[in-house]
């Protein structure tokens, strides 16, 4: 259960729809003066070198950030995404890439925090190294979800959690769909954020179905795939669902998600989803 190391997967096409959902959502939370509290579940080492061997075995960056480095013109919320990762990197070489925790350091004001959660024994030490000393932030080692629940609802009442598991085994999208809905009895106005991939549509119908049936309200899915569906190749596609979503969201992901996957996709077979699971 603890083999699962985010470094093989640092910055692949997963992490560019992830980050960018979470970017835009940070933005969202800052147009306010009120403090937000952030959530990550799974918060991972916080920081890859994409040129470890850990990146270096298959380059699935290759297939994400790798390929929209260098590019101009881009979409304005790409475009955002990129800069971002850029200031990670000293240089014009594109050598590290920031996992969720940092990406939501940048956001953090003053009266803001992040509680990031990680079990791994060795990827907690890398994150309390990343992290440094910020008072915003409480890193903490322990289980992701149970953890989370504890702390909701947060004082600031406003903020978001972001759910991101590495689903290792078939039952964690039973599990998480479960926590998501004590999540949201606690914490009604709070934006969600769950982080899936495509392995096994099976298991996504049954997640999106789960939702659909649920007394959550708001809920919006947004997905992209780089390949078709196939039980052979590992992920083909992931996707993000959001309760809660800042009402720009789903104008800024129709802007841009046609470009990712005709850019990310392999030999032309790209594609992408925006749907409303849930009305408000």
């Amino acid at each position: 259960m603890l083999s699962y190391r985010h470094s093989f997967h640092a910055g692949n096409f997963a992490d560019v729809l992830k980050h960018l959902v979470l970017i835009k959502i940070l933005e969202h939370l800052c147009t306010k003066d009120k403090p937000f509290c952030c959530i990550d579940t799974h918060a991972g080492a916080g920081s890859y070198q994409l040129d470890s061997d850990y990146a270096q075995k298959n380059k699935e960056f290759d297939t994400g950030i790798g390929a929209l480095w260098q590019l101009d013109n881009l979409p304005c919320a790409v475009a955002d995404y990129v800069k971002i990762i850029k200031s990670f990197n000293a240089t014009d070489k594109l050598t590290t890439y920031p996992g969720s925790p940092l990406i939501i350091q940048q956001y953090l004001r003053q009266q803001d925090h992040l509680f990031a959660n990680e079990l791994h024994p060795t990827e907690i030490e890398l994150l309390k190294l990343a992290i440094k000393r910020d008072r915003r932030i409480t890193v903490q080692h322990a289980e992701g979800l149970q953890t989370t629940l504890g702390l909701l609802p947060p004082k600031a009442k406003r903020g978001l959690v972001l759910i991101d598991p590495s689903y290792e085994i078939k039952s964690d999208y039973e599990t998480v769909v479960d926590y998501l809905f004590k999540f949201y009895k606690r914490f009604a106005h709070g934006t969600f954020a769950l982080w899936y991939p495509v392995v096994d549509r099976v298991r996504n119908t049954y997640l999106e179905k789960a939702i659909k049936e649920s007394a959550l309200k708001n809920v919006q899915l947004y997905e992209l795939g780089i390949t078709a569906d196939t039980l052979e190749h590992g992920m083909t596609a992931s996707g993000m669902i959001v309760i809660n979503p800042p009402w720009k969201l789903a104008g800024d992901l129709q802007a841009c998600l046609p470009y990712l996957a005709n850019t990310l996709g392999l030999e032309g077979h790209g594609f992408y989803r925006i749907e409303t699971l849930v009305a408000e």
